[in-house]
């Protein structure tokens, strides 16, 4: 009997010699993955917000993607620590990385020699989160809206104090876009977290801050503090009655808190097309969101092109805010 020759195609041959020269055929990978555990990075220590946050994603979206998502603490530096290990990780889908607007935008705003850039270093798979802060005051200050704050500040330049979680902080940041937007002179107060800051506002050392919700609000119910306004574009289930900043005053304002998933760049398209599918899904779990909603925290999603181009843009908008507001950290 005849022998038949089977003769590759030339696409199919193409593909064998690639595959040969890598070690690897490229598209079963993607097909097949995951076939193990995925590492995520979160730049902070246990117990904060932030890892609340990746421990509540990361138990569902193994559910979703069937495999193990392990949490990888990285504290220190202000997330820096963390986010320059994930960017240096290989971009096999095997690491990822719980990113936000500190490690994404403020630290490359704020140091002039970092150690990863938040744009070419990592590739952007989804918009996990937003949340908006609070402008509150303490009840003795005479200003009950945004409008009075506004007037009174300008009134007394430099007389009016407001307190920070640390220089270069997020707090810090909305206090000096808000200064910027309004024309006003309020100085920073430094303090090491929100809560001390808080105690010195309930107590009238600093006369105003900004702060999370989650954080502010009981005090706010119970008279201690005055509340008025939210940094958002919309107002917040948490306090319907408070209106935006934009509303009260000051057209266009707008700061939020966020948080995303990232991988290092180079991963391949297709892996991070199947994590921002998986993670979708995920956001939409009802548990998922009730701990969200906890953390003053609001589910997002997005895609991959629509979180690279936040990042982009917040990148831009907060390196114009330390440099025009002369923020320094040391």
């Amino acid at each position: 009997m005849e022998k038949v020759l089977r003769i590759p195609t030339l696409t199919t041959a193409i593909l064998f010699m690639v595959g040969t020269l890598f070690g690897t055929a490229l598209p079963a990978s993607a097909a097949d993955y995951p076939t193990k555990p995925i590492r995520l990075i979160v730049p902070f220590p246990p117990g904060g917000g932030n890892d609340i946050l990746a421990r509540a994603i990361g138990q569902r979206l193994a559910e979703v993607i069937g495999q193990q998502i392990v949490v990888d603490n990285r504290g220190g530096a202000g997330g820096m620590l963390g986010a320059e290990l994930a960017a240096k990780a290989a971009p096999d889908g095997y690491t990822i990385f719980l990113g936000s607007v500190g490690n994404l935008a403020f630290n490359p705003a704020l140091h002039a020699k970092l150690a990863y850039d938040p744009v070419r270093d990592f590739a952007p798979v989804t918009l996990l989160a937003t949340s908006a802060f609070i402008l509150i005051a303490n009840p003795a200050v005479p200003a009950k809206s945004v409008k009075e704050l506004i007037a009174l500040a300008k009134a007394k330049p430099g007389q009016l104090n407001y307190g920070t979680a640390g220089p270069g902080s997020s707090l810090h940041m909305t206090g000096e876009i808000f200064k910027l937007a309004t024309g006003t002179d309020i100085v920073p107060v430094a303090y090491k977290g929100t809560a001390p800051a808080l105690i010195d506002l309930m107590a009238g050392q600093v006369q105003i801050m900004f702060s999370t919700m989650p954080s502010a609000l009981p005090h706010v119910k119970t008279g201690k503090l005055r509340a008025l306004g939210v940094s958002g574009p919309k107002r917040t289930a948490a306090a319907p009655d408070v209106p935006t900043i934009a509303e009260a005053g000051v057209p266009g304002f707008e700061v939020l808190n966020w948080q995303g998933m990232a991988a290092p760049s180079k991963t391949p398209q297709a892996i991070i097309q199947k994590l921002n599918r998986a993670l979708q899904e995920t956001l939409k779990t009802p548990k998922v969101i009730e701990t969200l909603m906890a953390q003053g925290l609001e589910a997002a999603g997005s895609t991959p092109e629509q979180f690279g181009a936040l990042v982009k843009s917040e990148v831009v908008k907060y390196t114009k805010v330390v440099k025009e507001a002369k923020i320094t950290v040391e």
